[in-house]
């Protein structure tokens, strides 16, 4: 078994997944708000064992209603899970519509980091914040390193800077902390 390459979720079996299973790593990047970071990763392995795989042309195909049941089944895979299974469902439709169900396809023949940016962001939920931030996976974790990728990828400490698992916490203090000035600085204006 090769060493994932982001070992977030604390579960050997969920950190492989993520490590080979491109679409894995895209839905734990989406699941990743308003939940800690090991939840949001380990959604992808507790999908796929509720559904019996993981791929975009598969849930594509199961319909919106049957994927929210998966996300809503005990435990729930997000704090939301009726909103986070429609925006799951929304990215493995665009994938089928746009990259043949293929996740790995929106990073692949990248000639910038710009153009890659701007394919990210063209995913469903994922804002800019988002996007950058899995650049940073990208490029850190995956080396999917076109030129300009670091100026396009996230300047703060991000899942990206997690290289084993025991990092998790120390990134979520620095991102709080970072939050807290930038909410200190705003207030000061």
């Amino acid at each position: 078994m090769a060493d994932p390459p982001i070992p977030v979720t604390g579960d050997a079996d969920a950190d492989q997944l993520l490590a080979e299973n491109p679409l894995a790593l895209l839905i734990g990047m989406l699941l990743d708000q308003q939940v800690p970071m090991e939840w949001a990763f380990k959604g992808p392995a507790t999908l796929r064992d509720r559904l019996g795989s993981l791929d975009a042309p598969t849930i594509a195909g199961l319909g919106p209603d049957r994927l929210d049941a998966a996300f809503r089944a005990k435990p729930a895979l997000h704090r939301y899970p009726g909103s986070m299974g429609k925006r799951a469902y929304a990215l493995c439709v665009f994938l089928v519509e746009n990259y043949g169900g293929r996740a790995d396809a929106v990073w692949a023949d990248v000639a910038s980091g710009e153009e890659l940016l701007e394919r990210v962001r063209a995913l469903p939920g994922f804002g800019i914040d988002k996007a950058r931030i899995f650049v940073g996976v990208l490029g850190k974790r995956i080396g999917v390193r076109p030129p300009g990728w670091e100026a396009a990828a996230a300047d703060w400490p991000s899942i990206a800077d997690v290289d084993t698992f025991e990092r998790v916490g120390e990134i979520r203090e620095k991102k709080r902390a970072a939050k807290a000035a930038k909410k200190a600085a705003s207030s000061k204006s």
